[in-house]
């Protein structure tokens, strides 16, 4: 129950870090930018929501691989829509590799239905907060555009 309770902790200190470094800047870009921009950001905050909640909350190697998977694809789509700007595709390539970099922490996991089985907390707090550092990334670079 004592990791549970850390591990919720770390993903809401995360989420409550990542809104306060995504709130919007006071930059005078174009509002086209601007759209891009919040679309992105919206897309990574679900993003790296959604593979840290899946990390925290994964009991099976099967279920967290699938999970991880659908989130990479939904990040290959996003960084295919911002080729044009290279700045903007690293940052989502950067968050792209720690969702992948998930995978061996879900290797650890058991392939079928374990009741008993406690996952590491250290290590899914270096995946989650991996993944979080590299979602503010992507905020700032596309803020900073």
């Amino acid at each position: 129950m004592q990791r549970i309770i850390t591990s919720a902790a770390i993903v809401f200190a995360g989420a409550l870090l990542f809104t306060g470094c995504a709130a919007g800047s006071n930059d005078d870009t174009t509002a086209q930018g601007d759209d891009n921009c919040e679309i992105v950001r919206v897309a990574v905050r679900d993003v790296s929501n959604g593979a840290q909640n899946a990390v925290l909350t994964g009991t099976e190697q099967a279920a967290l691989l699938e999970k991880l998977d659908g989130y990479s694809t939904r990040l290959d789509d996003l960084a295919a829509d911002n080729a044009d700007n290279p700045k903007i595709a690293d940052a989502i390539a950067g968050l792209q590799e720690k969702v992948t970099a998930a995978e061996d922490y879900a290797g650890t996991l058991p392939t079928a239905p374990d009741e008993t089985f406690e996952a590491d907390a250290e290590a899914q707090a270096a995946v989650t907060g991996d993944i979080q550092a590299a979602a503010v990334t992507v905020t700032e670079v596309c803020e900073a555009e």
